[in-house]
């Protein structure tokens, strides 16, 4: 009997698959942590759920008894495998004993469970696929859906669907934001079957423009699926006949209307450096280079305005980003945090404890 069994997914929305491996966690240890990852995000149509949404319906799952014995922790994405697994360890060190024998439990679904072999100090618990349900296959027929309808189109896979996880999604199909995933929804399937035919799967290659000036940093507000009305770096992909620095120059004309002459951004320019995580955007592999620029502080700020793909641009104070964290888009937030932390002006997320669970600092999205 372990002192503690862990749990680890994104849990959207918790089925039966998740309720089996948190049965086992529970039946082999004294107690249960379901580490809940991409925590503090926007609603997406791959993570339409907060992480306070998912541990009711892992709660809820379970009988009174055994809820008493599970722990909830929610932890973020930050793309960075070894840091992350580093974050878990230290996580749960700070919620178990410091001698306590610990067990981890999962299935080897596909690549996304690599994750599994990321802990060798904890002894695996390993469990076959209960099923052929997953959270895909629920979140498809949800959003494929009307708020009218969701009963009939999960009526299929509703004997793989916990009670609370099935109020959850009808009580969300009744407010506006269901309308607006189901939207994102419809327009990442539309780019999935545009490439459909293509003999590998393609790769795409974006660019990004970080620029800071005054301790303000550039921000729009995304007028398209996927991601529409979240906040976001300006850029975009890159154009066949574009080096990636005219792309950049190019999507900051476009989209910020900001107007400066190249060389003051040649000299403006700190870094530039690639995010390549392959799960770092819905749309598909996205590399994207992104552009730091920090502005002379003797430049007046350049006044912007919203256009193309941009319904606003805005420069945001460095020290109001923070709280905006949970209206990024993508990887965007870390994107930023990445680069106030190697130049002054940190970027720190804003803690959201719930019942005294603190907040760990990222996570590998999966």
């Amino acid at each position: 009997m372990y002192d503690a069994a862990i749990l680890i997914g994104r849990f959207q929305p918790v089925h039966a698959g998740h309720v089996a491996l948190l049965r086992e966690a529970l039946a082999r240890a004294h107690h249960a942590i379901a580490i809940v990852g991409s925590a503090y995000q926007a609603r997406s149509a791959k993570n339409p759920f907060t992480w306070q949404e998912r541990a009711a319906m892992l709660r809820d799952a379970l009988p009174a008894h055994d809820a008493a014995r599970l722990t909830v922790l929610p932890v973020r994405d930050c793309y960075d495998e070894p840091v992350w697994a580093q974050t878990v360890r230290e996580t749960v060190a700070r919620h178990t004993a410091p001698q306590a024998s610990i067990g981890l439990v999962g299935h080897f679904k596909d690549a996304s469970s690599d994750y599994l072999h990321a802990f060798p100090g904890w002894p695996l618990i390993r469990m076959e696929r209960q099923g052929s349900i997953d959270a895909t296959t629920i979140r498809d027929a949800y959003f494929g859906a009307t708020p009218e309808t969701i009963a009939a189109a999960i009526a299929p896979l509703a004997a793989d669907i916990p009670p609370a996880t099935q109020a959850l999604l009808a009580q969300f199909a009744r407010q506006p934001g269901y309308l607006v995933l189901q939207e994102e929804w419809q327009t990442l399937r539309g780019y999935r079957a545009a490439w459909a035919g293509a003999p590998y799967p393609p790769v795409f290659v974006t660019v990004d423009a970080v620029v800071r000036s005054q301790n303000h940093v550039l921000l729009i507000r995304r007028a398209h699926a996927p991601g529409k009305g979240l906040w976001a770096l300006p850029g975009g992909f890159l154009e066949p006949r574009d080096t990636l620095w005219q792309s950049c120059l190019r999507e900051l004309a476009e989209e910020t209307a900001c107007a400066l002459p190249e060389a003051t951004w040649r000299a403006a320019l700190q870094q530039v450096t690639v995010f390549d995580h392959p799960d770092r955007s819905q749309r598909g592999r996205t590399i994207t280079h992104a552009h730091y620029f920090v502005l002379s502080d003797d430049l007046p700020q350049p006044a912007v305005r919203g256009g193309d793909d941009a319904a606003q641009a805005t420069w945001v104070p460095l020290h109001d980003v923070a709280a905006l964290e949970e209206v990024f888009f993508e990887d965007h937030f870390h994107i930023l945090r990445h680069f106030t932390s190697h130049s002054g002006g940190t970027i720190a997320p804003s803690p959201s404890p719930l019942r005294g669970i603190p907040t760990t600092e990222c996570q590998r999205l999966r």
